[in-house]
């Protein structure tokens, strides 16, 4: 893979979230001439997403070249993929290599549950928070998080948050400039604090800050 060109393999399943996936890729595609978006299925064809949408994969998971950058979206599907032995076995050995390895929502779970989130920090959707953070051996899981980058694994909180971490993906793969045209393309207002994260209180994952008198 060049230095100039990027492949993103985005790991499709049965009942993933459309905006964890397109979110990124929206933002991607205005720098569509250095980034390379595969969607990589059970088998090529149309994967059903949760919204009932149907998405074609190029790729089979069999078939997937070895990737650069992954992402794996959260979505009602990834309830049953955390346990699903024969898929998490796949993920781990396909996706260990890449140079990033990244999540949006309850793709940490997945992550987590196929090893991949061991010895580094990680978020997730903060209103399935609880059940993401009971997958992994030895996962940090940070409650009040936008996202969450460590090294070489990336990981946002739910759905919308997945633009926020794509904006600051973009920004380290290609710099500031090219994250801020697609924002700008986008019409993003982007959440650029990774610490920034309302929702962790809204789901009583921190406390509520004291009253002021």
């Amino acid at each position: 893979m060049s230095d100039q060109v990027r492949r993103v393999s985005i790991v499709l399943f049965d009942g993933f979230e459309l905006l964890d996936v397109f979110g990124p890729v929206e933002l991607l595609s205005v720098v569509g001439d250095r980034v390379r978006v595969e969607l990589v299925g059970p088998q090529e064809g149309l994967v059903r997403s949760s919204q009932g949408t149907r998405v074609e994969a190029t790729s089979a998971y069999a078939t997937a070249e070895a990737p650069d950058v992954v992402l794996v979206p959260g979505g009602r599907g990834t309830r049953a993929l955390v346990e699903d032995a024969p898929f998490l076995a796949w993920l781990a050995a396909w996706a260990a290599p890449a140079a990033l390895v990244t999540s949006v929502c309850t793709g940490s779970a997945v992550l987590a549950a196929a090893g991949l989130l061991d010895g580094y920090r990680a978020t997730s959707n903060k209103a399935a928070f609880r059940w993401a953070a009971q997958h992994g051996a030895d996962v940090a899981w940070v409650a009040a998080a936008r996202w969450v980058e460590d090294r070489d694994r990336w990981t946002s909180s739910g759905v919308a948050a997945g633009m926020d971490m794509a904006h600051a993906l973009l920004a380290r793969l290609l710099g500031p400039d090219a994250a801020d045209l697609a924002a700008t393309v986008a019409e993003l207002d982007v959440h650029r604090d990774p610490a920034w994260d309302p929702f962790a209180r809204v789901h009583g994952l921190v406390d509520e800050p004291p009253a002021v008198s």
